[in-house]
């Protein structure tokens, strides 16, 4: 991962455009705490919210069921300062790694996992069955 201060147009413009968005015009994007590796959230993104994060630094998604522009934070105070981005093997998924201000979820807890009451966690490595 290169380290920049910022983006050109042009360079923001190639990222957007290699980004393999699904038939409506979306790609999930999975929002990581950039100093733990805490996975915070997982949301949409068009081409319009990669490009205005990746120009401001400060985290846009695209509501689905509002059918608009999510700019994180601007209800709840809860924002996320972009701090790197990078996109997965198929280019089709994007990693955000950002500076989460308060609670990452819709109700109010730090992850969108913090309260799965079906989460588990396995006491033996396979290799020990």
């Amino acid at each position: 991962m290169r380290s920049v201060e910022g983006l050109s147009e042009s360079e923001i413009a190639t990222i957007v455009d290699s980004v393999c968005f699904n038939h409506d015009g979306l790609v999930p994007a999975i929002a990581q705490q950039f100093d733990s590796g805490e996975v915070l959230m997982m949301a949409w993104m068009n081409a319009e919210s990669l490009a205005e994060t990746l120009r401001h630094r400060r985290v846009v998604y695209w509501s689905r069921s509002r059918g608009e522009l999510w700019r994180k934070g601007d209800t709840s105070g809860h924002s996320q300062q972009l701090v790197s981005v990078a996109l997965d093997c198929d280019r089709d998924t994007v990693l955000l790694g950002v500076h989460q201000v308060g609670a990452a979820c819709h109700r109010n807890t730090r992850t969108c996992w913090d309260t799965d009451e079906l989460a588990v966690r396995f006491t033996q490595p396979i290799g020990d069955l």
